[in-house]
């Protein structure tokens, strides 16, 4: 599933919440800045490539490594 506009501003209305003006922009920065750390990560964990069954590296949960 790739996340858009649509799909976040339709989670947030589905929970009643209306986002105001500037909410998307800080959502995109905050979406970026969450892959750029997962990235570092990845980077730190010396992977070269993400896998799913790598993917605890990149969100920092090595209490899930195999």
């Amino acid at each position: 599933m790739k996340i858009n506009q649509t799909i976040i501003r339709k989670a947030f209305s589905k929970e009643g919440i209306q986002l105001g003006v500037g909410s998307m922009d800080m959502i995109n920065r905050e979406l970026l800045e969450q892959t750029r750390k997962m990235a570092k990560r990845c980077n730190e964990g010396n992977l070269k490539r993400l896998t799913p069954e790598l993917f605890y590296v990149a969100v920092g949960n090595y209490s899930n490594a195999s």
